[in-house]
């Protein structure tokens, strides 16, 4: 069946004939003119009263309905800031181990000799070259810092590349290092080197998620990060030998945060976390908020995490 056009006051009724209760029609109604509907649709699984049920719990407002959209963008907001942290530092640091050791110009730093000459990986390498040398062509003179070193000395040093590439092709380019230069790398994470991939990886997908304004909260990607001491020190549950929480949700990201960012950096994103979390908790009556951290990965002792 085809999807069609509804007015506002369709809308309106659409929601009322599932047992929402809208308290305030024009202010609903000019939400969802602002918001989207569909958007806002998006999070009422949690206030359903059955799995199978497209009618909401007796009791649920329009009001909590768009309390856990705010939240899911206020948080995906905190987020995306602290990925941007982490983008940035990881940017740094290998455009900084690349250039002392292969050169700061174009034909120095891209010349595969400097990559995995494992012949697996021979396309791979070819690929991701390309990627930045077609970046280094399409963006080289639109932005103010590449602009200037094309202009006044002929090359973009890869200090100054890196912040026109996208995290996903840094976290490709990180997979075609040789392996000392990965573990150089890694040995500052304090982590081996197939763990950081795994991070970069999924952490650019959140990362893109964050920068479009997707739904957030019930995520989940298809890699999962592998266990470690937080799943074990938090005692997260477990079923069939498997934590459920933080391997490929939200929580994974907040563990992945743990190891990436500061001690400083983290404590501030466990206070702006938390901050929204006790903020949507005076929102939501129909159903406790430990049922909205668990759709998004957090077990219900997640500031802990802060303590181990």
């Amino acid at each position: 069946m085809n999807k069609i056009f509804k007015t506002l006051d369709q809308q309106i009724e659409i929601l009322k004939s599932r047992n929402l209760i809208i308290n305030d029609e024009e202010s609903t109604k000019d939400i969802l003119l602002r918001e989207n509907y569909f958007f806002i649709n998006g999070y009422r699984h949690m206030f359903l009263d059955s799995e199978r049920s497209r009618n909401f719990l007796e009791g649920t407002t329009f009001e909590e309905l768009y309390a856990t959209f705010l939240f899911d963008r206020d948080v995906r907001n905190i987020m995306f800031k602290h990925l941007l942290i982490v983008e940035n530092n990881f940017k740094s640091i290998i455009s900084y181990q690349l250039s002392k050791k292969y050169g700061f110009k174009e034909k120095d730093y891209l010349d595969p000799k400097n990559f995995t000459q494992d012949s697996l990986k021979s396309r791979h390498v070819h690929d991701i070259l390309n990627k930045m040398r077609r970046q280094i062509r399409v963006n080289g003179r639109q932005h103010t810092a590449t602009l200037h070193y094309l202009s006044n000395y002929g090359y973009i040093p890869m200090w100054i590349l890196v912040k026109v590439l996208s995290f996903g092709i840094i976290a490709e380019l990180y997979d075609i290092l040789k392996y000392e230069d990965q573990m150089t790398i890694a040995d500052l994470y304090h982590l081996d080197p197939d763990t950081l991939s795994t991070y970069l990886h999924l952490l650019a997908n959140f990362r893109n998620l964050c920068a479009h304004e997707d739904i957030l909260y019930d995520h989940r990607t298809q890699k999962e990060i592998p266990d470690n001491k937080y799943h074990y020190l938090l005692d997260i549950e477990m079923k069939d030998d498997h934590y459920i929480y933080g391997k490929n949700d939200l929580f994974a990201v907040v563990i992945m945060l743990k190891e990436l960012l500061t001690e400083q950096e983290f404590n501030e994103f466990i206070s702006e976390l938390g901050y929204e979390i006790d903020l949507l908790d005076g929102k939501i009556n129909v159903i406790p908020t430990n049922i909205i951290l668990n759709c998004i990965g957090f077990p219900n002792n997640w500031r802990d995490i802060n303590k181990v």
